[in-house]
């Protein structure tokens, strides 16, 4: 039976990562790689108020803390899109700083540092309401909120984390006191 010419005649004896190449013809070595796309990061990044965090795949926190949503333990005039919106930046930050997608466990975590789990004295709880309100529709809202919480303390394991919620809180209350009354 014919064969053709760039088939071996036993598939064990040949290896088969062989290029299919005529004899005495190489591959070039392959050129350095560049970030040179639309949608790749440079190897520096702006940093700065309202700028963001990028990472890979951030969106899907998103979807996460959607997911969430009947968990948040909300004071009668908060805005669900808003807490979901809040969360859902701040565990991608988190995730951004350890340079992957954001998984379950970046939202839970959130969800503590916020005081949506539930465990909130009522004050803390006026007061965020008044400090998220409008996230969901207003970048800078979102924004000001989670650059108040440092990449530090994002990156601490979640038991770590838990005890120095009340600080971030605080923080972040803080932060959106000020922006207030900035505008």
């Amino acid at each position: 039976m014919p064969t053709d010419p760039y088939v071996p005649a036993a598939l064990d004896e040949e290896p088969r990562q062989a290029r299919n190449l005529a004899p005495g013809v190489q591959m070039p070595p392959a050129l350095a790689w560049r970030a040179d796309r639309p949608g790749d990061l440079g190897a520096e990044q702006p940093e700065g108020a309202l700028l963001g965090s990028p990472g890979p795949n951030v969106g899907y926190a998103l979807t996460l803390a959607n997911r969430q949503r009947g968990r948040l333990r909300l004071a009668p005039h908060e805005h669900t899109q808003d807490a979901v919106a809040v969360v859902a930046a701040l565990a991608m930050k988190r995730a951004a700083a350890f340079g992957r997608a954001p998984v379950k466990p970046d939202v839970d975590l959130a969800v503590e540092l916020l005081g949506y789990a539930g465990e909130v004295p009522t004050a803390v709880t006026a007061r965020r309401a008044v400090a998220t309100h409008g996230a969901a529709h207003e970048y800078a809202v979102c924004r000001t909120l989670v650059d108040a919480v440092p990449v530090e303390l994002l990156r601490l394991a979640p038991a770590e984390l838990a005890s120095q919620a009340p600080a971030v809180r605080d923080a972040m209350l803080r932060a959106s006191a000020q922006r207030s009354a900035a505008d």
